[in-house]
């Protein structure tokens, strides 16, 4: 089954570049031919458009997108929760005759679907409560700091407020005496799928004024009354979803009233956490072998990316 899979850090204009090819305009290139699996770990939630971009309700209507909005914010949302849903969605996407599309920049989700999970341990609810309990008492900073003794390997991939692979992390550590990065992925991709593997970038200095420009839409577009919207219906700094970049800096600025965040403050951390996060973005996807990787800054490299889509296509 041929499976189309899309790399690219946040703000690198993923969304717009496939609606214009594949939406059902007229002038899409190839008009109706795909489906889109999103691939962003916060786009699953419900209630977050604003703050994780979620693709607007034209680009909906006009592109079938799936794994948007279906997660409730307090509900946990894992790497292998997508890979079994985007199997899934993958065979009734094949089965209607499109082309499957995982778009997104949440790098565990592409390639661990390109190469399948890991083994490692089982939850251990045990372990789970009692990290959760450190957790509370001593906040996420120390248990980062016990995560870089234990597996620096893990903990340099991983952004300080995700939460919820920090603590499985420490988790598999306690439960097996192994860092969850000595748990090694196949090297091989998975064989019931045919796959082209895509990545798209902007150089740095473009990529980091987009990105100051989409926070600052994201603040016009109403970004903190969506987070007091959010904060008022009991989602708070421990719910997963609120933890990602775009929420959790309203509690890094004011941990004891975060409505009252300067804005400002919150506006400038917010940037430079996502300037951070895309460049991790970045190095991880170049560490993934068999990508062919397009400068969206290029006209000629959009044409060969359109021409290996097309090949890909069989057209």
């Amino acid at each position: 089954m041929p499976v189309l899979i899309v790399f690219g850090a946040t703000a690198s204009g993923k969304t717009s570049l496939f609606y214009s090819l594949f939406s059902n305009e007229p002038s899409s290139l190839f008009k109706n031919k795909a489906e889109i699996i999103n691939a962003d770990s916060i786009q699953v939630y419900k209630g977050f458009e604003i703050g994780a971009a979620s693709p607007s309700t034209e680009i909906l209507r006009k592109l079938p997108h799936h794994l948007i909005n279906i997660k409730n914010p307090d509900e946990e949302f894992s790497s292998a929760d997508f890979v079994h849903k985007a199997d899934i969605i993958c065979e009734s996407i094949n089965n209607r005759g499109k082309l499957p599309v995982l778009l997104g920049g949440s790098a565990f989700f592409l390639k661990n679907f390109v190469y399948g999970l890991p083994i490692t341990p089982k939850a251990d609810e045990t372990i789970r409560a009692s990290l959760q309990n450190k957790l509370e008492k001593y906040g996420i900073d120390a248990l980062y700091k016990t995560l870089c003794n234990v597996d620096p390997y893990t903990a340099h991939r991983l952004h300080i407020n995700d939460h919820y692979r920090i603590l499985r992390a420490l988790e598999i550590y306690e439960a097996s005496g192994k860092p969850l990065s000595s748990f090694k992925i196949s090297e091989k991709k998975r064989e019931k799928y045919n796959f082209k593997l895509i990545g798209i970038y902007r150089p740095r200095d473009i990529m980091y004024k987009r990105i100051d420009e989409r926070v600052d839409l994201m603040f016009k577009e109403g970004l903190v009354e969506e987070f007091k919207k959010l904060y008022n219906n009991g989602y708070d700094k421990n719910t997963p979803a609120m933890k990602a970049i775009g929420y959790a800096e309203f509690f890094k600025i004011s941990p004891q009233n975060p409505l009252n965040a300067p804005v400002n403050e919150v506006k400038e951390l917010i940037k430079r956490n996502t300037r951070h996060y895309a460049k991790r973005q970045e190095t991880f996807f170049k560490s993934i072998p068999e990508v062919s990787f397009f400068n969206l800054e290029n006209t000629r490299e959009i044409h060969n990316l359109e021409s290996e889509i097309k090949e890909f296509l069989n057209l």
